[in-house]
């Protein structure tokens, strides 16, 4: 296995900002903060877990950006003021001890909250009740409702929650970057996908065009921190409520998706996928990732999506990415370069990490 991830040994670079090694933590929601939205010593001593094992960078789990929408589970942590940003720091000096970079995953969850301490209802694009059931094992119960057409003035302030949290994000808690959460069924997913954003205005209508509220994001967010620090935004075709969903038009999405925000001037583009390595495409033969290179050629690129196995990792490589991100391979190995590197077997996931409550575990601590 060594030989196969050499290549995951060798320094990297997102703009700028050098990296020890290729190997990246996943975003993945534990669920475990404080009510009030703060990060606990819990929290330092598992990300500390990862950054000691050895990986080169590490993405929070998503942090919700306001005091109204954007909150989308119990006990989710967010950094919508100063308190809650003072509460990551000693999360990220915990990682940087270790030699580990740090970005703090910004997330709005939109029609899919479940869990919203702020406001009744949800809002989204349209108001196209969501497909699925809420999950369980982040205290969810039965359908999703219908949310409420987000009017102009609260997409800009949205807008201008993501800008105002990544500043703190930066400013106050000292993450060395930030990653948009627009992937997976969330608010800026349910702009970019055909079938919840039915709106015929300016956020509305063709591939590109569904892509402007991502890029306005990405924007206000850029200007709040400055052309130095990384920002890149995480992109999936399935969604937490909608596994299998793909893009209608193809590859010709995924150019509008990937170029539109390689335009816009993000850093890297974070792609997740089920099985990374495989074709996006029924017929197809271009996985995600080799999409996303193509159309964003001078952008680094990260990988997510079962590439626990060094085979599988090689092959995203070999499609273009420069980073590889790791969920439950973590999870399981905490220490995973450290046993790669050192030749040592894997331990195999244990799903007991994700249930019946899908929080960080006492035996995670452990590790």
């Amino acid at each position: 296995m060594s030989t196969s991830a050499g290549p995951l040994f060798t320094a990297a670079d997102i703009n700028g900002l050098s990296l020890r090694n290729r190997f990246a933590v996943a975003p993945m929601t534990r669920v475990s903060a404080n009510e009030d939205g703060t990060a606990t010593e819990r929290m330092a001593r598992y990300y500390e877990r990862f950054a000691r094992g050895g990986f080169g960078l590490l993405i929070t789990e998503g942090i919700y950006t306001d005091q109204a929408f954007a909150q989308g589970y119990r006990d989710q942590p967010g950094i919508t003021d100063a308190a809650q940003a003072r509460a990551w720091r000693p999360v990220v000096k915990a990682a940087h001890r270790h030699g580990a970079r740090f970005f703090a995953q910004l997330m709005h969850a939109g029609a899919i909250s479940q869990g919203n301490r702020f406001r009744d209802g949800t809002v989204g694009p349209s108001a196209v009740q969501p497909l699925g059931s809420q999950m369980e094992f982040y205290y969810g119960r039965g359908a999703y409702p219908a949310p409420s057409a987000m009017t102009d003035g609260q997409i800009a302030e949205v807008i201008d929650g993501f800008a105002t949290s990544a500043e703190r994000a930066v400013a106050i808690a000292g993450f060395d970057g930030i990653e948009i959460h627009g992937a997976n069924g969330y608010l800026i997913d349910q702009f970019l996908t055909e079938h919840t954003n039915r709106r015929s205005d300016r956020w509305g209508g063709g591939a590109r065009a569904r892509a402007a509220f991502a890029v306005a994001v990405f924007k206000a967010v850029r200007a709040k921190v400055g052309g130095n620090v990384p920002v890149g935004i995480r992109i999936s075709q399935g969604k937490v409520n909608d596994f299998s969903h793909k893009w209608a038009g193809r590859n010709r999405d995924a150019e509008a998706v990937f170029a539109t925000l390689a335009d816009a001037g993000v850093d890297y583009i974070h792609v997740t996928d089920h099985e990374a390595w495989k074709p996006a495409f029924e017929g197809g033969h271009d996985s995600l990732v080799a999409l996303a290179r193509r159309f964003a050629p001078n952008l680094a690129l990260i990988a997510n999506g079962g590439l626990h196995d060094a085979s599988r990792a090689q092959e995203v490589v070999e499609a273009g990415a420069d980073i590889v991100a790791f969920g439950k391979g973590a999870l399981a190995n905490p220490d995973l370069p450290n046993r790669i590197g050192a030749v040592r077997e894997l331990i195999p996931f244990d799903p007991a990490l994700l249930g019946p409550i899908a929080d960080i575990k006492a035996q995670e601590l452990a590790l």
